[in-house]
């Protein structure tokens, strides 16, 4: 494998993570940060902005982890990669959300 499929395969479990939040929230109709919000990534876009941003991201993902290289299921470097950015995106997204909402 290149240097660059781990790469891809790590920031497409990042990007795979994010686009479920944004999706999500969308289809359900509620309102949620996003960064064409005002102020970016603090206010709330439209259900409609946050559906369009979790499509891409999943359109993103796709591309990093099924046309870079050939990723496989079975290899447990490929999963081990792409559940490690997924997890990282996570976290972060986490604490970032958690604190625009605090409890």
């Amino acid at each position: 494998m290149q240097w660059y499929q781990y790469i891809a395969y790590f920031l497409g479990g990042a990007f795979l993570v994010n686009a479920v939040p944004h999706f999500v929230c969308g289809v359900t109709g509620r309102r949620f940060p996003s960064p064409f919000a005002s102020p970016p990534g603090k206010g709330l876009s439209s259900p409609t902005v946050n559906i369009l941003w979790g499509a891409f991201n999943f359109a993103v993902a796709y591309l990093l982890i099924l046309r870079v290289g050939a990723f496989d299921i079975r290899n447990n470097l490929d999963v081990l990669l792409l559940g490690a950015g997924g997890l990282l995106m996570g976290i972060n997204l986490s604490r970032w959300f958690g604190s625009l909402r605090p409890e």
